[in-house]
């Protein structure tokens, strides 16, 4: 499924009505996270946090700690969507 429009994402995602869980502190972000799996705009979601470089709660199924590891690895990168949205279309 390719990338959804940016505002409209948040409608279809698995935590919907759940924010509250997905802002947990320390250890227990690893297990909010679990939300995540199977969600239709995991990719999505991840992408706004980590274009808007969001430095809180869990976001795409990815904690605070890794999305801040994942930015500083790759900070070539200038648009996660973009980026995203190419790996899925090249399946990976």
């Amino acid at each position: 499924m390719p990338l959804m429009e940016m505002d409209s994402w948040p409608t279809l995602a698995k935590c919907r009505g759940l924010q509250d869980d997905l802002f947990p502190d320390g250890a227990d972000q690893k297990r909010a996270r679990t939300i995540c799996y199977g969600c239709e705009v995991r990719a999505e979601c991840l992408a706004e946090a980590l274009d808007n470089r969001i430095e809180w709660g869990v976001w795409g199924g990815m904690t605070e700690r890794e999305r801040r590891r994942l930015l500083r690895q790759h900070s070539e990168v200038r648009s996660w969507r973009r980026f995203l949205a190419d790996g899925i279309k090249q399946g990976g």
